[in-house]
């Protein structure tokens, strides 16, 4: 029987202990610091880490943290710690002890520069790990989410003469990196749903909402589009049959060459050949996230947005129920108000409401229907035919609405028409001006002619100004594009 590997032994017996302390952000902050200094893709490492340089690289953090300090959370950790102590408020001695502390409990670790001969600092192995935990939880993915077409297009390699085992592990390696993704960004909605329901003001995720469309434009558009596990299955289903039927000679050579590359996978495949389990796991995979993580992706998403979509009506709604309500209000603090706050409370009202017009109902007008009247209200199925006074009635108000109303379309056949019969450019002041609708036509011209739909006119603005009896502005010069 194989022994279980042990985490807390040796120098790692109180690993966790920094983070269950009273000051446990400051060591999270501090250890973020340091990986973002150490191993980030900004990181310098052209140069060891050395104590001051380790210092000078935490006393912001310690200093930011004293800032913000809550001293109520000095008392919410577990027992007492080296940082559990009053007299660790000089930022230098808090930047020493929490050196100390990440030393002693193996966060970090020391190591001999043979090149300066100076002593470095480092993460240990476990402390790299847990550390890139913390860093990545509050960093903003950078992932251009496109490990679906990465497992076709590693697949599409291995059907080449030159594929070999490499391309099958990068396609195995990319399936489960989208089941990652669509984990991550179910998790993500997941994360935006609870803080809606602990936080339910719009303000307040008005931020959040906004970084959820900046993400979902750099992300997930193309994750639910070209790289949409649904799209790609097929096409990853008929490689994979490909590569089942390939010659003997090149399954013997890939699956020998996979037993060497891939040897993490030795001990857990089953069946014939490692070659048939790594492409049975690759369509498997890929089965999942069609059949249950990509539905439960796209449901985590409309959830989200259902809840936004309420909390936002729902803000609307009492806002508009605020303003409804003002006149109560004002009657109410009125009405509580002594006579000389009552006249000023009533001139300042006074003139904000000058433009207002308000009546009273009357009381009489309003009578509650009897019950035969409820059923034939009911009941009522066909709508009434109008009368012949409110189908003229209805009539005239379309005409007057439509009388003034001229198509942009119509005016630029209109302007093609006398381009042709003059065959030279018009100018906006020569347009007739002897009825309404010419004087909209004349007024509307330049208007149509740059928004035509052929885009064949073109006006071009004069030096000159034009007035008449009915308006005056820029003149302006219509014609044929060249």
């Amino acid at each position: 029987m194989t022994r279980l590997p042990v985490f807390f032994e040796g120098e790692r017996q109180r690993f966790f202990r920094p983070l269950n302390s009273t000051r446990r952000e400051l060591v999270a902050g501090c250890l973020r610091a340091l990986y973002q200094r150490l191993h980030s893709p900004s990181a310098d490492q052209h140069q060891n880490l050395t104590r001051e340089a380790l210092r000078d690289l935490l006393l912001p953090v310690v200093r930011q943290y004293q800032a913000e300090l809550d001293p109520a959370s000095l008392s919410s950790g577990v027992g007492v710690d080296d940082l559990d102590s009053a007299a660790l408020d000089d930022p230098q001695q808090l930047t020493t002890v929490v050196v100390r502390v990440l030393l002693d409990d193996a966060w970090i670790e020391t190591f001999p520069d043979r090149n300066g001969l100076i002593t470095a600092f480092r993460f240990t192995r476990a402390g790299k790990l847990f550390a890139e935990a913390l860093w990545a939880l509050d960093r903003p993915s950078r992932s251009r989410q496109r490990n679906m077409r990465g497992c076709r297009n590693a697949l599409e390699a291995a059907l080449s003469d030159r594929g070999d085992a490499h391309d099958i592990v990068d396609a195995f390696e990319y399936a489960e990196k989208v089941l990652d993704d669509l984990s991550e960004g179910i998790d993500y909605f997941q994360d935006l749903v609870r803080k809606l329901m602990q936080t339910a003001s719009l303000h307040t995720q008005w931020d959040e909402f906004v970084e959820f469309l900046d993400r979902f434009q750099r992300d997930y558009a193309k994750q639910l589009t070209a790289d949409n596990a649904t799209l790609n299955r097929q096409a990853i289903r008929q490689k994979l049959e490909k590569l089942r039927a390939v010659s003997d000679a090149k399954l013997s050579r890939v699956d020998a060459q996979l037993h060497d590359i891939a040897h993490w996978a030795v001990g857990e495949f089953n069946g014939p050949s490692l070659y048939d389990w790594m492409l049975g796991r690759i369509e498997d995979i890929v089965d999942a996230a069609c059949e249950s993580r990509q539905p439960g992706f796209l449901k985590a998403m409309e959830t989200y947005l259902k809840r936004v979509n309420g909390l936002a009506l729902q803000s609307m709604m009492l806002r508009a129920g605020q303003n409804r309500h003002a006149y109560l209000s004002a009657i109410q603090r009125v009405a509580e108000s002594s006579r000389e706050r009552q006249d000023r409370l009533l001139t300042a009202i006074g003139e904000q409401i000058t433009a207002a017009e308000v009546r009273v109902l009357d009381p009489a007008s309003f009578r509650l229907r009897t019950a035969t009247q409820r059923r034939r209200a009911v009941t009522v199925s066909m709508q009434p035919r109008p009368s012949r006074e409110s189908k003229l009635r209805a009539a005239m108000m379309r005409a007057e609405t439509e009388v003034f109303s001229i198509p942009n379309e119509l005016i630029a056949e209109t302007l093609r028409e006398d381009l042709r019969l003059f065959r030279h450019p018009l100018k906006l002041s020569s347009l007739p001006t002897g009825t309404a609708r010419e004087v909209l036509r004349a007024m509307q011209a330049v208007e149509a002619a740059r928004n035509s739909a052929a885009g064949d006119l073109v006006a071009r603005r004069l030096p000159i100004r034009l007035a008449n009896t009915f308006y005056s502005g820029t003149d302006y010069e219509i014609d044929f594009k060249k």
